[in-house]
């Protein structure tokens, strides 16, 4: 999918492609910078504004990015397993925990 956020510094948009999986009506991915140090600059403007637009195949949508906690992410994390790679073994790669990022879809004011 292309993420579309806006800069938290310049107020533009910006885009990025990304992996991610459906559950349920929520898409979600890892914020990660190639398992490097440092937060990708992505999840930084959507922590900044969370409200972001994904394009898809099947065509856009207006979303709201959050990271997932607890048990959640614990469900969500073991999930990346079946997808094939060793994300735990990659992850031990970061001095810091991979958010497990949730983009449900916006709820748009009456």
């Amino acid at each position: 999918m292309r993420v579309r956020t806006t800069g938290c510094r310049t107020g533009q948009e910006r885009s990025a492609i990304l992996g991610y999986y459906e559950d349920g009506p929520n898409l979600v991915t890892l914020a990660m910078n190639g398992w490097a140090d440092g937060e990708p600059g992505w999840w930084l403007n959507l922590l900044a504004c969370p409200d972001a637009t994904v394009d898809l195949v099947d065509g856009p949508r207006a979303v709201q990015a959050r990271a997932a906690e607890g048990e959640e992410r614990a469900r969500l994390w073991a999930r990346w397993r079946d997808v094939g790679d060793d994300v735990d073994a990659y992850a031990t790669l970061r001095s810091s925990e991979t958010a497990v990022v949730v983009l449900e879809p916006r709820r748009e004011a009456a």
